[in-house]
């Protein structure tokens, strides 16, 4: 089975977890596992790229963290969610993939 390659959804790695968001706040372990479930296993996000989405989306205000012992059961977790600003930030980004796949599709060989 083939795998995409990083560079080619870097820059939708923030879309993909917004998309996740938008259904509730989650943790780091529970979106990975979701995006490879998702993805059917074609693309696995590595660890050190969520968590830098994560600070680099808290940053510019799409998300929002915090800790929350009873989601978890009693363990100290972080969660995310996502703020309307993220919300706006995820129509814009789906907005621009119509846009690239426009122009990408004119140029792929069928």
């Amino acid at each position: 089975m083939a795998e995409i390659s990083s560079d080619v959804i870097r820059g939708y790695n923030d879309t993909i977890i917004l998309y996740l968001l938008l259904e509730g706040p989650s943790y780091g372990y529970e979106i990975s596992k979701r995006i490879r479930t998702g993805a059917e296993g074609k693309y696995i996000i590595k660890e050190t790229t969520l968590y830098s989405a994560f600070t680099r989306m808290e940053k510019n205000g799409y998300i929002e963290s915090f800790t929350d012992e009873v989601m978890s059961g009693g363990k100290k977790r972080t969660y995310y969610r996502i703020t309307d600003a993220g919300r706006e930030y995820y129509r814009a980004k789906c907005e621009e993939w119509q846009l690239t796949k426009e122009v990408i599709e004119k140029f792929i060989a069928r």
